[in-house]
């Protein structure tokens, strides 16, 4: 069971969750037992269920406190089964989330959402600004995975968690993929999942890098160019991805860069080789530049940034124009800060109804 707090009011209750250094240091909703209550009922489980442990302080993820994190970040009913899908993705040991929330690094988990769950948990936006402000469900959802890691995992800035500067992802960072306007098959299908279902992919990453190209009508050309230009925004030798390696990475292009890849009828495997093999760096460059971190020996081979095409995350977001998104990554921990996908268990959750309005 939580810990049950006190206070005079919903006012003095705000204070003392920022006193207690339990928020992100925005305001939050309080977590009334009424509120946790609403929420835990709209998963279909008991509130004592564990979802596993978050590092670093080893804190048991229970349905109950999730739903303390959830009710905090503003989420609603119909936010939950992505919540707890993000959860169950973090606290998976191949995620390494006790390393990630420890690092010096400025990397945040970015929850990519794919499938029926995009419309049935609340809207989750891939359009127009899907990862900045003006859109609740990502916002909200995003956050309450954030506000789980700092009161069930512990990662407090300069005691746990140890980012030098971090970024503004690591209050919310959660957006779904524009299946309608992708000409490939959604992510998760390549990740196993079938259409019909609804997942969640998690992956610990910096904040986007803009990524600026114009399409100039050749065909060919165009998909070999914008390919240079996403590869140097993914492993320039400024990158954790050149320097460390054998990590995985994001990128996202928007619709009118997709359309690029459609025309030159490329498929996402396609663009993730053709991106591998441009993500490396000359052996001599990286021992001019990268110091301990360069491969030992003499080989003057091409040293790439990923172990296998597969590492590159690639799907379709935004709005339409010059500019996609991509985000290199830590690329460090136990399992190279490797990226986690579970299914969105949209079946067990429950109708909530309130004033004979039906939720969730």
């Amino acid at each position: 069971m939580t810990e049950m707090l006190s206070a005079a009011d919903e006012s003095a209750g705000l204070e003392k969750l920022h006193a207690m250094r339990c928020t992100d240091g925005l305001p939050v909703v309080i977590p009334t037992r009424a509120r946790v209550d609403r929420l835990v009922l709209a998963t279909g489980q008991d509130a004592d269920m564990v979802l596993g442990t978050m590092g670093p302080a080893g804190g048991t993820a229970t349905i109950e406190k999730v739903a303390v994190a959830a009710v905090m970040a503003g989420c609603l009913p119909d936010h939950m089964p992505v919540v707890i899908a993000a959860v169950q993705a973090v606290v998976d040991p191949a995620f390494d989330l006790t390393e990630m929330q420890s690092t010096t690094h400025c990397t945040a988990p970015l929850v990519i959402v794919n499938g029926p769950a995009r419309a049935a948990c609340g809207g989750i936006s891939g359009g127009f600004g899907a990862l900045g402000p003006g859109h609740r469900a990502n916002a909200s959802i995003g956050r309450a995975l954030r506000l789980a890691m700092i009161n069930i995992g512990g990662a407090r800035p300069g005691e746990s968690d140890m980012a030098l500067l971090g970024h503004p992802g690591k209050f919310t960072y959660c957006l779904a993929e524009d299946e309608e306007s992708s000409p490939f098959a959604p992510l998760h299908t390549s990740l196993g999942f079938t259409p019909d279902d609804s997942a969640v992919t998690v992956i610990g990453a910096e904040a986007p890098h803009s990524v600026l190209y114009s399409p100039t009508g050749d065909i060919a050309g165009d998909a070999k160019r914008m390919t240079e230009v996403l590869a140097i925004g993914l492993a320039n030798m400024a990158t954790n991805n050149a320097q460390l390696r054998n990590g995985a990475a994001v990128v996202v292009l928007n619709p009118e860069h997709a359309e690029v890849y459609r025309k030159a009828n490329m498929s996402r495997e396609a663009v993730q080789k053709a991106l591998y093999d441009l993500c490396y760096q000359r052996p001599e460059e990286l021992k001019r530049l990268a110091g301990g971190f360069a491969p030992k020996g003499e080989d003057r081979g091409p040293v790439h940034s990923f172990r296998s095409h597969e590492d590159i995350l690639v799907l379709v977001a935004g709005g339409t124009g010059l500019y996609s998104m991509v985000m290199p990554t830590w690329c460090a921990g136990p399992h190279a800060n490797r990226y986690v996908t579970k299914k969105v268990e949209l079946d067990v959750y429950c109708e909530v109804v309130i004033g004979g309005t039906a939720t969730a």
